[in-house]
């Protein structure tokens, strides 16, 4: 299976899935006038991804310094798999890594948490 890499733009985060190294990193911003279009190779690479990985430890890093609403509902339906991944038997981490000083992602964070029920979902501050 291929990487995925995507470059961030002025609206877009940085994107990078490596298969081998089975993490899965998300940074930047994302406001795309678009996001379910932007978002849809992402999905449908982890999706891929889950069918092919046995149960090793695979670790989701998002540090997304600002995102509209449309991306946080793609994040949740992102989530949501991984959740239901974990309950299928994978063996997945979500780090979300926000600054100190960034209240409103932290809060974010915390509300992703909570819809959570299986995937073990770390709100790391820096």
């Amino acid at each position: 299976m291929d990487n995925l890499i995507i470059e961030k733009t002025a609206s877009t985060p940085y994107v990078n899935f490596n298969y081998e190294a089975r993490k899965l990193i998300i940074s930047g911003e994302s406001f795309p006038e678009n996001a379910a279009k932007f978002y849809e190779p992402v999905m449908d690479w982890v999706k891929e991804y889950l069918e092919n990985i046995g149960q090793e430890e695979i670790v989701v890093e998002f540090e997304i310094i600002y995102f509209n609403s449309s991306t946080s509902k793609i994040y949740m339906m992102f989530f949501s798999s991984l959740d239901q991944a974990v309950q299928g038997g994978k063996n997945i981490v979500i780090n979300w890594i926000v600054a100190e000083d960034n209240e409103t992602a932290i809060e974010c964070g915390e509300e992703f948490m909570e819809d959570l029920e299986f995937v073990k979902f770390n709100i790391q501050i820096v």
